[in-house]
């Protein structure tokens, strides 16, 4: 484990990790292990990651909040290029922390990891011009098995960093904007994600 430091149960939230990987600096530039399995698994994460995802956004974009309804992900998020507000937030039936999320900041410069157990929704807003995210996931992506919840819903209360505005009763981006000037850029589907008081009447 000597490659990989583990923030275990990040803001007391049982199962969610920060990691910080061994960065090695020279005149060239630096390296790093981007996933080791011994390490993990000495770390106490014993995980069959069969998938891996790229996706690049420009600033503003906000993609979530997702989670899978009956193939739930774990999830070990990190970005190759730029600064996003990675979150999670807990949506595990019985759990204490049961409507509560952790954000962090990651980067190309701090290379930190979120591990992302199952049970969590998961977004990102991009604070950098562009940002190039990666993610591993230990199950497949099944078409139609994707739910949501809204970025914005004021139970949860997610305070996105620079973003301005006032909940306008849904997930409409409209009046919202990131460091007083740019807007807030959603999918048309994640636009009409619903509150999380409707999505708490029922089981993940």
């Amino acid at each position: 484990m000597g490659q990989i430091k583990i923030d275990y149960n990040a803001d007391g939230i049982e199962g969610l990790c920060v990691i910080t990987p061994a960065v090695h600096i020279d005149s060239r530039g630096y390296f790093l292990e981007s996933f080791n399995d011994r390490d993990m698994k000495e770390a106490g994460f014993d995980i069959n990651f069969v998938q891996d995802n790229l996706s690049g956004s420009r600033k503003g974009t906000l993609r979530g909040l997702h989670y899978q309804i009956r193939f739930p992900q774990t999830k070990l998020v990190q970005v190759f290029k730029g600064i996003v507000y990675d979150v999670a937030v807990d949506l595990r039936p019985g759990s204490p922390t049961y409507g509560k999320y952790h954000g962090e900041l990651l980067s190309d410069e701090n290379h930190k990891q979120f591990l992302i157990p199952h049970g969590f929704a998961h977004g990102f807003l991009v604070l950098s011009d562009f940002a190039v995210f990666h993610y591993k996931c230990d199950d497949f992506y099944h078409p139609n098995d994707e739910a949501g919840i809204a970025w914005n819903d004021p139970v949860i209360g997610i305070e996105w960093p620079g973003v301005t505005g006032e909940y306008p009763g849904s997930a409409d981006p409209g009046n919202y904007y990131l460091f007083g000037t740019g807007k807030i850029i959603l999918s048309d589907k994640d636009k009409l994600l619903p509150e999380f008081k409707i999505f708490s009447v029922k089981k993940v």
